[in-house]
């Protein structure tokens, strides 16, 4: 049975999948899982391969969700990245980290952070 964290999860994926279509994002892979981390959609955007970590609140209880994607969370995403480009030899493709925020219920916000975060 799934918890109601992963069904709120999926929901706000869902909802940033729809987001990033309608943009003129194509989607290579969603929930990539790697050794010692996951990624939850990664998309090209133009020449980029973007990793883009999706955090969903339906309130502001626990501050910006932004801020969940700390220094530990970032290195965590960035090692998958490194493991999903040397899997589907990608290497030549600029890369880019984003993060998105959707927040709300029925109505739904959604901030997109380009460049959130690099390896550095």
């Amino acid at each position: 049975m799934m918890n109601n964290s992963k069904l709120k999860g999926d929901y706000g994926e869902n909802a940033v999948a729809g987001y990033l279509e309608a943009k003129g994002y194509h989607i290579l892979k969603r929930n990539f899982k790697a050794n010692g981390g996951e990624i939850d959609i990664i998309t090209k955007d133009g020449e980029y391969i973007v990793f883009i970590e999706v955090k969903y609140r339906t309130n502001a209880n626990y501050g910006e969700a932004a801020e969940a994607v700390d220094f530990s969370k970032s290195r965590r995403i960035i090692s998958a990245a490194k493991q999903y480009l040397h899997k589907n030899d990608k290497w030549e493709h600029p890369c880019r980290f984003d993060i998105i925020e959707v927040f709300g219920k029925e109505q739904l916000n959604i901030t997109h952070h380009e460049n959130a975060f690099w390896e550095g």
